[in-house]
């Protein structure tokens, strides 16, 4: 309830300060389960994507130091989401995806890199993909970094990309994890070229208290 809560306030919230955000190859998105992958850019990222697919909802990962405060986690649970040690994941952090995925009607958001501060893609997307045996639709987002340049009425514009199918009889060996990679990367690269041909992420510094 709070999560439909809060998109019923937070979405018109957004359009009356930064206007309609422009969603492009809605109809890419399955009708079943399935995970949104896509460069991770701001930390408003999970929240805009899961507004543009509303209905449907979400389930997602977040850094376990964010449910340290008693309060937060149970915010956050309420949610959707579950925490993720990101420098030592144990198995939760795939059988807790794997799980929503084939045992609810909840998606989920996955960003590949892990970071913000970082343009490397790792595998768990994949593995999750495979065990649940649902598609990963690439996405991309551009337009304001944080919440005081919303303001600045730059839009909110988010693309998808058509999903993208693992082979559950393939073995996710290197080669095949490094094609998937690649397919997902060419699929960012063609959506920031379809929203704007001239779009150029700059990737923050990262913060000196970051290890990840």
């Amino acid at each position: 309830m709070l999560y439909t809560f809060l998109v019923r306030i937070v979405g018109p919230f957004l359009n009356l300060i930064n206007g309609r955000a422009h969603i492009y190859n809605r109809e890419n998105l399955p009708k079943d389960n399935y995970i949104i992958v896509a460069p991770h850019r701001t930390w408003m990222d999970p929240v805009l994507i899961a507004l543009a697919v509303w209905p449907k909802k979400f389930s997602f990962m977040a850094k376990k130091e964010l449910f340290k405060n008693p309060l937060a986690g149970r915010f956050l649970r309420a949610l959707n989401a579950y925490p993720v040690d990101r420098k030592n994941p144990g198995p939760s952090a795939i059988k807790t995806p794997v799980k929503l995925l084939r045992k609810s009607d909840l998606s989920t958001i996955i960003f590949p890199s892990g970071s913000r501060y970082s343009a490397k893609l790792k595998g768990g997307a994949t593995l999750i993909a495979k065990m649940a045996n649902v598609p990963l639709v690439p996405a991309v987002y551009q337009g304001p970094l944080s919440f005081g340049k919303l303001f600045s009425r730059q839009p909110r514009k988010i693309a998808f990309g058509q999903p993208i199918v693992i082979d559950r009889k393939k073995r996710l060996t290197e080669e095949y994890q490094a094609a998937l990679e690649k397919q997902m990367q060419t699929a960012f690269d063609q959506l920031d070229q379809q929203i704007d041909p001239h779009f150029k992420y700059v990737m923050p510094p990262k913060p000196k208290d970051d290890d990840f």
